[in-house]
């Protein structure tokens, strides 16, 4: 674990504006150790994630962001929903459908973990 910035979350509540204050909650817990590489890239898929807990997952939704120690990232958003996230594809008009697609793309890992209350879909950054 990073001796600098100790892993911290936050519940966010079901609607639209709960992307934008998880991105502040990101740049407020940014550890400026080991994190300034990757919170760009962090900040648009924790937006996909948080987005999609939204609108297809359901309270209560948790982000969680943790730093090991690495110049990396690693974040996690879970929701009230075992139904795994699905990817689709997304015609070049569409305004959504590439959240899973831009995980998938850009982080160096991730995964679901599904449970009885909901699921945890998480992912690591490395620059």
């Amino acid at each position: 674990m990073c001796d600098v910035t100790p892993a911290v979350q936050r519940t966010l509540a079901p609607h639209a504006e709960s992307a934008r204050q998880a991105r502040r909650f990101l740049e407020e817990n940014d550890c400026p150790v080991h994190h300034s590489r990757v919170l760009d890239e962090a900040e648009l898929l924790t937006t996909e994630l948080v987005t999609n807990a939204v609108a297809h997952g359901g309270p209560p939704i948790t982000l969680r962001v943790t730093c090991d120690g690495t110049p990396g990232m690693a974040v996690a958003v879970s929701d009230g929903s075992s139904e795994p996230p699905v990817a689709r594809e997304a015609s070049p008009e569409a305004t959504s459908g590439r959240g899973v697609a831009l995980v998938d793309l850009l982080s160096d890992a991730w995964g679901v973990e599904t449970a009885d209350t909901g699921k945890e879909v998480w992912f690591r950054l490395s620059p």
